[in-house]
């Protein structure tokens, strides 16, 4: 499994490709809503905690509104749009400054987080998948030099 960090130029935007669907059917619903819970926790922990909500329950709401990004842009249903409207997440994550560092940390706290989906028996093939995207669409969120 390569888990390398593309860069690319300030305000490139690379073509974004969605995870494959066994993704979605190898870590399941649940899954992904547990990935992301661990995600946003090891943020607590992270240099971009500022990026995210203080309020405790604004943290949670953001977990949630996450994991449903994830499981809609996987091929699960609609809970984003459901819930949110549509993603325009490029405009979404626009008041906050996300500089080419930030990106990066974000990405690294997936790392350990993909490999203990490993070990529990996710194919590389579906975790790779999940991994191209994140790293191509963290490019497009980028927007402080």
């Amino acid at each position: 499994m390569n888990l390398e960090t593309t860069y690319a130029e300030f305000g490139e935007r690379p073509p974004v490709t969605k995870p494959i669907p066994e993704f979605l059917l190898e870590v399941t619903e649940e899954g992904i809503r547990e990935l992301t819970d661990k995600h946003y926790e090891s943020i607590k922990e992270s240099d971009i905690v500022h990026l995210f909500p203080f309020d405790p329950e604004d943290f949670e709401k953001a977990k949630v509104h996450a994991a449903d990004f994830f499981i809609q842009i996987c091929g699960g249903p609609q809970y984003f749009n459901q819930n949110r409207g549509a993603p325009r997440m490029v405009g979404r994550h626009a008041p906050f400054r996300i500089d080419a560092k930030a990106r990066e940390v974000w990405l690294e706290l997936y790392k350990p987080l993909l490999l203990e989906l490993k070990a529990k028996g996710v194919t590389e093939t579906s975790l790779q998948s999940f991994w191209d995207y994140l790293n191509i669409f963290s490019l497009w969120m980028v927007n402080t030099k």
